[in-house]
C-alpha cells in the first residue's frame, strides 16, 4: 500500500500492524528512511516497486515529486526549483538522517539538495546518475550527435521541452525490455522540460561536503556510452565522487526498475547502510 501525498508517494508496508519492525528485518538490516529522486521523463511513480520493496524490508521511504513532473503542467522550471523543492519536502517533514537516492538526472538534483541541507543526510546514493562537476550543465555529458538531436527537439517544441524519440527510448532507456513492454512504458512518460538540463551549475559546495557516498551501476543501461573515457556512468561520472562505495548490478536504465523490483530494493539497501 502506499499513499499519495500532493503529488507524491509515501510507502507505507501494508502489513504494519502484522509484525514488528524487529521481525520484518532481517538481522544484518537496520532500518533506514529513504528519499528517492527519479530522473527526467519519470515521475515519482518511477519508484512505485522499489518503494514498496523496501518498505516491505522494514525502511521508511518517500518519493517526492518535483517541478515541471508528473501532474504539473508548468513545463517552465529551473533546475534550482527542482532541487529547492526536493529541500523543502525533506525539511518539512522533519527528515534526518535521511539515505538520498538520485537516480540519472537525479543525480544532480541529489548534488545541490545536499548543498541545501548537508545535516540531515546519512548517505547520498547516485544510481545510473549524473554526477557532475563543478560549472558543468547536464547536458555536457551527453555525446556531440545526442546533444545535437536534443537540440532540435527542444527548438522544435513549443514549450521548450524535449520529448524522446521512441526508438532512442526504446534501444537505449529499455533495452532489456520487451517490445510491447517498451511500448506501454513509452506512452505513460511526457516531454521533459529542457532547461534544467542545460543549466550550469555551481557545486563548489557539494565538493567540500563530508557525506558519505555511494554509486550503483547497471551495466546494460545504454543510455551513456559504455566503457568511453569521456562519457558514461562509471567509472567516468562515479569516480568523480572521490571516496565512495560501488555497487553493481544486472539492468538497463529504466524497465528493470519495473521488472526486477526486488533486486534494485536490496542493491539500494546495500548502498545506503552503513
Amino acid at each position: 500500500m502506499f499513499q499519495i501525498e500532493q503529488g507524491t508517494i509515501n510507502y507505507a508496508y501494508p502489513y504494519a500492524n502484522a509484525f514488528t519492525l524487529c521481525e520484518r528485518l532481517l538481522p544484518s538490516e537496520q532500518p533506514l528512511t529513504f528519499v528517492l529522486i527519479h530522473g527526467a521523463w519519470a515521475d515519482a511513480s518511477f519508484w512505485n516497486g522499489i518503494g514498496y520493496e523496501l518498505s516491505k524490508m522494514g525502511h521508511s521511504v518517500y518519493a517526492p515529486e518535483y517541478p515541471g513532473h508528473g501532474t504539473d503542467p508548468n513545463k517552465n522550471v529551473t533546475h534550482e526549483m527542482i532541487s529547492q523543492s526536493v529541500a523543502t519536502f525533506i525539511v518539512t517533514r522533519n527528515l534526518h538522517q535521511i539515505i538520498l537516492v538520485g537516480h540519472s538526472f537525479g543525480g544532480s538534483v541529489i548534488q545541490k539538495v545536499a548543498e541545501l541541507i548537508p545535516e540531515r543526510i546519512r548517505r547520498l546514493v547516485f544510481w545510473n546518475a549524473f554526477v557532475l562537476n563543478d560549472g558543468e550543465m547536464v547536458a555536457d555529458e551527453f555525446p556531440e550527435p545526442v546533444q545535437a538531436v536534443f537540440q532540435q527537439l527542444r527548438e522544435s517544441s513549443n514549450d521548450d521541452t524535449i520529448m524522446l524519440p521512441f526508438p532512442l527510448f526504446r534501444e537505449t532507456f529499455v533495452n532489456l525490455a520487451s517490445l510491447g513492454f517498451a511500448e506501454k512504458m513509452y506512452s505513460m512518460i511526457k516531454s521533459e522540460p529542457a532547461k534544467p538540463s542545460y543549466e550550469n551549475l555551481d557545486l563548489k559546495v557539494f565538493y567540500s561536503l563530508n557525506i558519505p557516498k555511494s554509486y550503483i551501476f547497471l551495466t546494460e543501461d545504454n543510455v551513456l556510452p559504455q566503457y568511453n573515457s569521456n562519457y558514461g556512468w562509471h567509472p567516468h561520472m562515479s569516480n568523480r565522487l572521490g571516496l565512495f562505495r560501488y555497487i553493481q548490478g544486472h539492468g538497463d536504465h529504466m524497465s528493470t526498475a519495473k521488472n526486477n523490483p526486488a533486486m534494485l530494493a536490496h542493491l539500494i539497501y546495500d548502498a545506503g547502510r552503513d
